[in-house]
């Protein structure tokens, strides 16, 4: 028992280093009914993420069956790798460049959003900032030092971190209050919310593809067990209405 307490002190700084910063997640209001948010989302993720990120635990068919998209259209628009539509979304990437270039190699996307949550994901693609310092040149709020470009930036721009004085304590400090980007996006601030939102509904889609038809089998085993409920209850009462 000595021994087991020790280990746990000893390991106590690095379990709450792990935990990482404390920081706020905006909320991802999103719709796994808007068909069009996830077209737009899987857009975005098709010409800014696949190059770098997988989902190899997701076919381009069914995608496109479940978003809304005929087949034809689908590989026309959305499948730029020539794979067949049964094939799983992949890229060719090396995974030892690729970890040579990034510090590691870029995750797959297909569970991101059962692993990280909507709130941080939505949060993370609008925390990108400039920081010279960097290898690519940005930082981010929700993920410090990360290794990741801002592959967004084209349409975002490029964030600065802003800074106000504010009195603390009676002295007038300098305090970080937010992101302001430099306006050489495509996009306007919320038009860019917008994308990174549907961006969003679409890695939480893929996270889990059948929520929708697993919901809406389980309001009709709802709805079978409260029907047998009761005529298990009125068939009780026939069954003993004679017993005294």
């Amino acid at each position: 028992m000595k021994k087991l307490l020790v280990a746990l002190v000893t390991l106590l700084p690095t379990l709450v280093f792990a935990a990482g910063p404390s920081v706020h997640l905006d909320k991802a209001n999103i719709d796994l009914t808007d068909k069009a948010s996830l077209q737009r989302g899987a857009q975005l993720f098709m010409n800014y993420c696949l190059g770098c990120h997988q989902m190899q635990y997701q076919r381009y068919n069914s995608t496109f069956e479940d978003i809304g998209v005929p087949l034809e259209l689908g590989q026309e628009n959305l499948q730029f790798t020539g794979d067949k539509a049964g094939d799983l979304i992949t890229n060719n990437m090396p995974a030892e460049k690729a970890a040579s270039w990034f510090g590691n190699p870029p995750p797959d996307l297909t569970m991101v959003s059962r692993v990280r949550g909507k709130d941080w994901i939505y949060t993370y693609l609008r925390s990108f900032y400039r920081d010279d310092s960097r290898p690519f040149g940005v930082n981010n709020v929700v993920f410090p030092n990360v290794g990741m470009p801002h592959v967004l930036q084209e349409l975002q721009g490029l964030p600065e971190r802003t800074h106000e004085e504010r009195m603390i304590d009676g002295e007038m400090k300098d305090v970080y209050v937010g992101l302001k980007s430099d306006g050489t996006g495509a996009l306007s601030a919320g038009e860019y919310d917008q994308a990174v939102l549907d961006l969003t509904n679409f890695l939480v889609y893929t996270g889990e593809p059948m929520k929708l038809e697993r919901t809406r089998i389980g309001w009709f085993v709802f709805g079978f067990l409260l029907v047998f409920t009761l005529l298990a209850w009125f068939l009780k009462k026939e069954f003993w209405k004679d017993v005294k």
